[in-house]
Formats: C-alpha cells, sequence, structure tokens
C-alpha cells in the first residue's frame, strides 16, 4: 500500500527503529527492495534521486513504485530524496510522490528556512511529507556534492523545525555520501544526535549511512570492482544512531556496488552470455539479500 513519509516515520519514531529509504534507478532495484520488505514485512521508502528521475524518467518511475506499492500490504513510501530543484520538488508532488526532501542546506540558515518554507507549502497542501536538512555532510552521489561537513547545531535545528513545520529532520553527525566515508573507524558524533532527539522528539533522518558490509564488498572485490581504502557506517554505529534517535537511514551506495559485484560475477564466469534476464536476474537476487540485511540492521523487520 502507498502511505506518506510521515505515516512510516512516526511509527518508527514511536517504535524507536529506522526504515530504510533504498534508492532505485531501475526495474531491477525496485523489484528486490520491495521484495526484501516483504519478505520481512518491514516499511519502506523507495528514493528518487534527481538524477534517477533524468535517468529513468519521471512517469517510469511513478508508475512502477505505484504498481509495487498497489500490489503489496507492506507500507510503501514514493519518496525524493534530495531534492534541490524547486521545479523538480513541484513535478514530484504533482505527480503523486508522496514524500520530498528538500534540499537547501547549502545555503545560509535564512534561505535554508526560507526555501523549505515554500516547498512544506506545496507539499503539505497536497497531503505530501516533507523532509529537510541542516548542517552538510560529505561526500559526493548523484548531483550531491559537498567539500566539507557542517555538523547540525542543536539550536538552530530547534528554530528551523518550528520556523518551517517539516515532518522529518536529516542531520549532520559526521555521516559522507559514497564509498570513503571515513580514514578507517567509524566516528560519529551522537552527542549532536542526543541533544537534537531530546530537544526535539521527532523522526530524524541519516543521510550517507551505507555500511558497505562484508557480505557487498567482499564479492565487489572479488570480481573485479575498484574500492581501495573504502569504509563505510559500522553496525555498532548504525544500531546505536538508531537506539539514540534516528528514524531514517538512506542507502544507496550498497545497493550499487552490491548489484555491481554481482553483475560481474555472472558476465566473467558466463563470458558466453548475452541474455540481459541471465545477469540482471541474478544480480537482483543478490540486490534482496543486500536489502534484507540493511532492514535487519535497521530493526524493521516485522513492523509492516
Amino acid at each position: 500500500m502507498l502511505v506518506t513519509g510521515k505515516y512510516v516515520l512516526d511509527r518508527a519514531n514511536k517504535g524507536r527503529y529506522a526504515v530504510g529509504a533504498f534508492n532505485i534507478n531501475n526495474m531491477e532495484f525496485l523489484q528486490a527492495i520491495i521484495s526484501a520488505a516483504e519478505k520481512l514485512k518491514s516499511p519502506v521508502m523507495i528514493a528518487t534521486s534527481q538524477g534517477a528521475i533524468e535517468y529513468a524518467g519521471i512517469d517510469y518511475l511513478k508508475s512502477m513504485t505505484y504498481t509495487a506499492a498497489e500490489n503489496s500490504r507492506i507500507p510503501v513510501c514514493l519518496h525524493l530524496d534530495h531534492g534541490t530543484d524547486m521545479n523538480m520538488i513541484r513535478k514530484c508532488i504533482s505527480k503523486g510522490w508522496t514524500s520530498v526532501m528538500v534540499d537547501a542546506s547549502h545555503f545560509d540558515f535564512e534561505k535554508n528556512i526560507k526555501t523549505t518554507k515554500r516547498a512544506v507549502s506545496m507539499a503539505h497542501r497536497k497531503g505530501v511529507s516533507v523532509e529537510a536538512e541542516l548542517g552538510t555532510i560529505g561526500g559526493v552521489e548523484d548531483q550531491v556534492k559537498s567539500r566539507h561537513i557542517l555538523y547540525t547545531d542543536p539550536d538552530a535545528a530547534i528554530e528551523f523545525v518550528e520556523r518551517t513545520g517539516i515532518d522529518s529532520l536529516a542531520i549532520a553527525i559526521g555521516t559522507s555520501h559514497g564509498a570513503y566515508k571515513f580514514a578507517g573507524r567509524t566516528n560519529l558524533n551522537f552527542r549532536i544526535l542526543k541533544e537534537v532527539k531530546k530537544r526535539l522528539k521527532m523522526p530524524l533522518v541519516l543521510h550517507g549511512a551505507s555500511g558497505l558490509p562484508p557480505l557487498v564488498m567482499n564479492k565487489a572485490r572479488r570480481f573485479g570492482v575498484r574500492l581501495p581504502n573504502a569504509h563505510g557506517v559500522s553496525e555498532t554505529q548504525t544500531k546505536k544512531a538508531i537506539r539514540l534517535g534516528i528514524n531514517k537511514i538512506n542507502t544507496d551506495t550498497d545497493l550499487r556496488i552490491g548489484f555491481t559485484g554481482a553483475l560481474r560475477e555472472v558476465l566473467k564466469n558466463n563470458p558466453e552470455q548475452f541474455d540481459p534476464r541471465k545477469y540482471l536476474g541474478p544480480s537482483r537476487e543478490f540486490l534482496q539479500k543486500v536489502v534484507e540485511h540493511r532492514m535487519n540492521v535497521f530493526g524493521s523487520r516485522g513492523k509492516g
């Protein structure tokens, strides 16, 4: 069933678990994510970046996700990830997205508030949930780039939420986009997370939180994906973040690497293969395992 971001995240906030927002670019990604959610009876957010919309087409992504949601009993939210273009945000709202993220975190505080309020006004009139970000995380993913991490200030977070009326807040506590998040051990600022949660008591979001687990990395490296010195957010730190109040965790890098590793495995072991179904199918199956692994870490199993 198709639901809003507020629907799934308010329940996650009350139940003290996190819902995965998994990025899709094509049909195989969507099928793997939905199959994992159905198997584990987990709510799920299907995230579409601006880059994915440009690649696959807004109508294709909507139609696929609507079909999946309508044929499933689990709560499915269609979410715009990192909406930096107000025209894209407006289009997603009009096309039927049930959640949008307005990302004006690269602006100064007042402009971030002004831009976010515009998005909230448009979205709430249509019953669409809104996520926004305060502070910036590092790294590069799709069209989102930031050289530096600017940690979220708890005092500013209170004012930001009060003045914008958003439904969930993405905070910066040390994560970053991509496969190179840390020089080594995960180092997140849990003091900020605890303070923001204590004062806001609303759903909080963690971006740039892919884990790069052995399940993904061993296969990818074995079959030629070159990712030297890549480090994700450890599962120990992820679970601690959830205990302290994170209710939505974005996952994209794990999916990309996992799917690519599985695809390379099939093609290396079967160089004569040219039927897309024969190499995309096994890749989809492996991707489902990656998503299931993440849902178990997030604690969303059985919450759908």
